[in-house]
This record gives C-alpha cells, structure tokens and sequence, in this order.
C-alpha cells in the first residue's frame, strides 16, 4: 500500500468534504422545516391529506436513493417544459439536482420520524398547554415540537449519519464531492485501495463529529 499517495490525497479531499458539507447542510436545514410539515399531514384528520403525506413518504422510501438521483438529473433535462421554465437554472446544475434528490429522501424518512415523536407527546401535556391559553400554533411551537424534538433525536441521528453516506451517490453525476474527488484520483493513479481509504476515513471522520453533535443535544435538552 502506498501511505505516500494516501497522505498526499487528503488535501483534495479535504477540499472536496467543504463541498459535501454545503451539499449535506443545504438538505438537512430544507429537509427538516418539510419533514415537520409532512408529519403534520401525516397526523391531519383530512383522509386526503394524510393519503397524499403517507403517498410521498412510500415513494420515496420505496425506491432506491441513486434511481431518484438519476431520474432528477438525467430525467429533468428530458423535459422539455422543464429546460423552458425558471427551474432549468437551478435543474441545470449538479449542486442543485443532488440538494432536490437528498432533500426529498430526507422528507419521506423524517416525516415518519417526526410523526412518531408527536404522537409521542401525551395529552396530558396538550391538555396542559391548553389550560394555560396556547393556541394551536402556541401548542407545537412551545409544548409540541420541543418534546418530539427531543425524543426523536436519537433515530433523527441515525438518518443525518445515513445522510452524510447518501452524499457519496451524488458523484456519480458530474458533482465533484469526496468520492467523485477519490474516483479522479483512483483514475490518475491507478490505487483504488489508497484513494477510497483516505475518503473513507474522512467520511467516518464527518460521522463522528455528527454522532458528537446529536449526543450534545441530547444532553442538552434531556430534561433530567
């Protein structure tokens, strides 16, 4: 093994982890404002509602994260209403199509997450809030959330860890993160071996500090 071209392979990918934070974050922070909403459709009274909310999150569980990356990227551009409107300046770009494929995998796990949370807040606690005057947005902004929040933190961990890993798929369009940065250097030199271990030790270094961060949130908001 060549420890030499390892060492000297971890600058570029050090470059390259910059450009799969931007595209991990830009998801996340999307991802989690549209996977609270859709766990509220999911809780929604409205059987066409809840239908639609249940239909999206099925979907996009059910297929495969590199066939959507695909479809979006290479599939988009097919249409041709598509490279006519707006949404051709962003759909044109790697960047984007990976942020639109991450952003609605996301969405149908965390719905199902956040879901689960809420439904975990007892009526006690509602009734509580509703004793004390809070309105329904007084009711999931200051009693709701904070404690499906909290109680989902530990499952919402394992999908950003399984996000981070999700971001590999992206290089397989014309995106240029860690592992698209690995496969140019395994392509100029020949060493798989040496250019996929160095990413990988980076991508277990990124899950580390993930698995940091959601540990110090749950000390944080663990309210013993």
């Amino acid at each position: 093994m060549d420890f030499e071209l390892m060492i000297n392979s971890f600058p570029k990918l050090l470059n390259a982890a910059v450009i799969t934070l931007k595209l991990l974050s830009v998801s996340l922070i999307i991802g989690l404002f549209i996977g609270l909403l859709f766990a509220i459709l999911r809780l929604n009274k409205n059987i066409i509602i809840n239908k639609f909310a249940y239909g999206y999150s099925y979907l996009f569980k059910g297929t495969p994260l590199l066939v959507q990356i695909y479809l979006i990227y290479f599939g988009l551009g097919s249409v041709e209403f598509i490279r006519e409107s707006f949404l051709w300046i962003l759909l044109k770009e790697p960047f984007w199509c990976g942020v639109l494929a991450l952003t609605i995998n996301t969405v149908a796990y965390g719905s199902e997450i956040f879901r689960g949370g809420i439904q975990s807040v007892s009526k006690g606690q509602i009734e509580s809030g509703k004793s004390l005057g809070f309105s329904n947005i007084g009711l999931l902004r200051r009693i709701i959330f904070p404690i499906a929040l909290r109680q989902v933190l530990p499952t919402y961990g394992n999908e950003l860890i399984l996000m981070v890993k999700a971001t590999s798929l992206v290089s397989l369009t014309t995106y240029m993160e860690m592992t698209g940065i690995a496969r140019k250097i395994m392509a100029k030199t020949f060493a798989p071996v040496e250019a996929f271990i160095a990413a990988g030790i980076l991508y277990l270094f990124l899950n580390f500090l993930m698995v940091q961060f959601i540990k110090y949130l749950e000390y944080k908001y663990n309210p013993h």
